[in-house]
């Protein structure tokens, strides 16, 4: 016994693998539609989960709503190039400088300190928070007096229209606090002042079955820049068009499109600011240098109206033109030197003794003068270290390692700067007093005068030296402040950011295409395992494909769609049916394996009990009746009865009685109520069964029954699991195995090899039963070898039933069914 099912085992698992490697040559469409019917109730089950899930996550899941908006950066300044000043923002504010800035936190938690963020205010559902950002009921202003505060959601419940209270946790602490409307409040964490707006919503939401709770929170503009920065988008669009699109994603569609409409506009209301601020500080400058100027040349006419008046010189002596012409040229260097000194005078003061430098200033310094391009490099190395630090303080505490490591740096290149400011200024200098003395060689040269002369031309020299200088820088803050006034943003808004109306996520379609997806393909899935591990037999084209050996198939049996009568016995009541056909095409075909003369004998085994042994025995022996033959059935399967049954006869005494000599044949022969059909019950369970059915007494038994009937039909024990009825099955005139469709393994077929090949016997015979005919029109063949279409129109019982019982069904019945 365990040998046969380690082998049924063994043989099962190799058809497995058989089955698994032919599939994309032996695919059967027909069996897999069959498994798809058999799955039907999983695969609703599958789609309707599937479409539960989609629905409760579209429902529960907070909407993300995404705005845009599209800038093109544009640097041109109009007052600049028709004055042909020097635009020093250039550099700033190319394509790729705008990008960093619009990314930088710094200018993110300056756009957010814009909008109404201060507060933000929401309502508390069972599974959702929806913020009511300008739409709220209720304002609440507040003054922080501990950051303990932040972030802490306050629980707002009005009484009336005038009071109510608001309640919060502070630690393990639940603190509440009564308000009127209108009034300041003073708590330890915070003043506040609520303000109703709309009364009757605020009335109509708390009275509502799952009123929504409604509280605010107070926001930390640091952290909520934090928590919205990921959220932010910064892109390049073209280059070659210079344009920027800036996007947002947040679960309220009103507050994404502010955020992105207000980052535009404080980008050009930054860029407005920077260029001011650089430019006025040029302004301021003149003005500084003017003043001097100005001081220096009253200084010089009051010191000529003095000479003159002291030393009564009217006039002196022009010196030759060349030397004149020479002379105004060094004058001329001179004075553009000294204001280049002036200038790095000023750049040393900002720099020297400051902590915090500001890097546009000294830009602004420099605009226009020779060593612009030399000092730049070290300005913009130090502008980028100071940024590193501004983004770093977001990030780490101000007494971390690197704070200190890009501080350290910071004065490296304060150093360096400053070095080489003193270093172009010692240059300055010593070009300077060698200027003078050229001038001074020059003037001794050519005025060969007495000496009051000589004076008075130099004090007129110096008086024109500082008047050359201040119309200069009178020339140079007229033109500046023409371009100050031209100075407005140039960047445009080409796309402004309107309120998103449909989530960018989730995307209802998406999600219910997935879940679509997704239960099609675990239906899918499932059907193909079905199908890969599919071990039952259904047809008899499955028997003829797995038997090795040259087995006869003598036919199948129709499905019974009703209840089968205690009986069994069928062919009798509907003889033109289509089980009655069915019969009688075995009897037929078994007259193609034995038509030798005399009486013939029958045994009908199976591989397990189920599989409709007894009930093909009967029936079987019924149609052969039918035609005239007298016929018993003989039941042998005395472990476990049932002929008994079938025709509801008592089952006192009967085979297992005569094989032990108590009971004579003659005894134990009962007759059924149809004429010529007679059969022995198995009688009384015995303890030695096997013993019984191989001894000589069971041979002489069918001998001598053999003389009085014509045919002997042997109900015999299930091979498959007991080796009671080979012996018998080896003597018959007809082995008829039973296999019964979507009830027996493919692996019993095994069995009916071993009885073809090991036990000899040749002439065994096949029959399915059970075969449910309906299911071929599924494209499922059966390659039955026959057919049943004899044209017997109407009133034939079981084929009349089963056509008008079908024709009542409607489609999705028909389906189920």
């Amino acid at each position: 016994m365990l040998a046969d099912q380690f082998s049924n085992s063994s043989n099962s698992f190799s058809q497995y693998k058989e089955r698994v490697s032919n599939l994309s040559q032996e695919f059967e469409i027909g069996l897999f539609i069959f498994l798809i019917k058999k799955s039907f109730l999983w695969i609703i089950l599958f789609f309707s989960v599937s479409f539960a899930a989609a629905f409760i996550f579209l429902r529960y899941t907070p909407e993300v709503f995404e705005s845009r908006t599209i800038l093109q950066v544009n640097n041109d300044n109009q007052a600049s190039r028709i004055l042909n000043v020097d635009n020093f923002n250039e550099a700033q504010n190319d394509i790729a400088k705008s990008i960093e800035l619009l990314r930088a936190k710094v200018f993110f938690k300056r756009v957010l300190a814009t909008l109404p963020l201060k507060v933000t205010y929401f309502a508390e559902g069972t599974f959702k928070e929806n913020e009511h950002y300008g739409t709220t009921v209720y304002t609440a202003e507040t003054e922080v007096k501990s950051d303990i505060i932040y972030g802490t959601k306050i629980y707002v419940y009005f009484d009336s229209e005038t009071s109510g209270e608001i309640t919060y946790t502070v630690g393990d602490q639940i603190k509440t606090h009564k308000f009127k409307q209108g009034t300041a409040v003073s708590a330890p964490e915070m003043n506040f002042t609520i303000t109703v707006l709309n009364f009757p919503e605020i009335q109509s939401q708390q009275n509502a079955v799952k009123g929504n709770s409604q509280y605010f929170v107070v926001n930390n503009i640091d952290a909520l820049a934090n928590e919205y920065f990921s959220r932010l988008s910064v892109k390049l669009l073209s280059d070659a068009a210079k344009t920027i699109q800036i996007s947002f994603q947040d679960n309220n569609a009103a507050k994404t499109t502010d955020i992105v409409n207000s980052m535009a506009e404080q980008f050009k209301e930054y860029d407005r600011e920077k260029k001011g601020e650089s430019e006025q500080k040029i302004l301021s400058f003149l003005e500084d240098q003017l003043a001097i100027a100005f001081e220096r040349l009253r200084t010089a006419e009051t010191s000529i109206y003095s000479f003159k008046k002291e030393n009564k010189v009217t006039e002196v002596k022009n010196m030759p033109d060349a030397g004149s012409a020479r002379l105004n040229s060094l004058e001329d260097e001179l004075i553009s030197l000294e204001l280049r000194a002036n200038v790095l005078v000023e750049l040393e003061k900002s720099i020297e003794g400051k902590k915090e430098v500001d890097s546009y200033q000294l830009v602004s310094l420099l605009t226009g003068i020779e060593f612009e391009s030399a000092l730049n490099n070290q300005i913009n190395s130090l502008q980028e270290l100071l940024k590193s630090r501004e983004e770093l303080l977001y990030q780490v505490t101000p007494t971390s390692e690197k704070i200190k490591s890009i501080e350290f740096q910071i004065e490296v290149q304060k150093k360096l700067l400053l070095e080489s400011v003193k270093s172009i200024k010692e240059k300055l200098q010593v070009r300077i007093k060698n200027l003078n003395a050229k001038i001074g060689d020059l003037e001794k040269q050519h005025y060969n005068v007495p000496s009051e002369e000589v004076e008075y031309a130099r004090l007129q020299r110096l008086f024109s030296i500082n008047e050359k200088f201040y119309n200069l820088l009178l020339e140079k803050i007229a033109e500046y402040r023409i371009s100050q006034a031209g100075n407005v943003s140039r960047h445009i808004v080409l796309e402004n950011a309107s309120v998103p109306t449909v989530p960018v996520s989730p995307q209802k379609s998406l999600v219910i295409i997935i879940a679509l997806l997704s239960a099609l393909l675990i239906s899918m899935l499932l059907t193909f395992f079905k199908y890969i591990m599919y071990d039952e037999i259904n047809s008899v084209s499955d028997i003829s494909k797995i038997t090795h050996g040259d087995i006869a198939i003598l036919g199948i049996v129709p499905k019974y769609k009703k209840d089968v009568p205690v009986s069994q016995l069928l062919v009798d009541k509907n003889p033109k049916s289509l089980i009655a056909e069915a019969f009688r095409s075995i009897r037929t075909n078994m007259q193609f394996i034995s038509n030798d003369p005399g009486s013939k004998t029958a045994a009908v085994t199976s591989t397990i009990s189920g599989e409709g042994k007894t009930f093909v025995a009967i029936n079987l022996a019924g149609i052969i009746a039918y035609a005239g033959k007298k016929v018993i059935v003989i039941d042998l399967d005395m472990r476990k009865p049932k002929i008994h049954l079938g025709f509801g006869a008592e089952n006192v005494k009967g085979m297992s009685t005569i094989l032990i000599g108590k009971d004579t044949i003659e005894e134990c022969v009962q007759h059924s109520m149809f004429e010529n059909l007679d059969f022995i019950t198995a009688g009384p369970i015995p303890p030695n069964p096997s013993e019984l059915i191989i001894g000589k007494k069971m041979n002489e038994l069918i001998e001598r029954l053999k003389t009085k009937y014509d045919f002997v039909v042997l109900d015999t024990p299930p091979v498959g699991l007991v080796t009671d009825g080979i012996s018998i099955i080896q003597k018959v005139d007809y082995p008829v195995y039973i296999f019964r469709s979507e009830y027996s393994k493919r692996s019993f077929i095994q069995n009916v090899d071993r009885l073809h090949n090991e036990s000899s016997i040749k002439n065994i015979s096949v029959v399915l039963n059970g075969v449910d005919v309906d299911r071929k029109s599924y494209g499922y063949n059966y390659g039955y070898g026959y057919g049943y279409g004899y044209g017997y129109g109407q009133g034939y019982g079981y084929y009349e039933d089963r056509v008008s019982h079908q024709s009542k069904k409607s489609f999705f019945k028909r389906f189920f069914s």
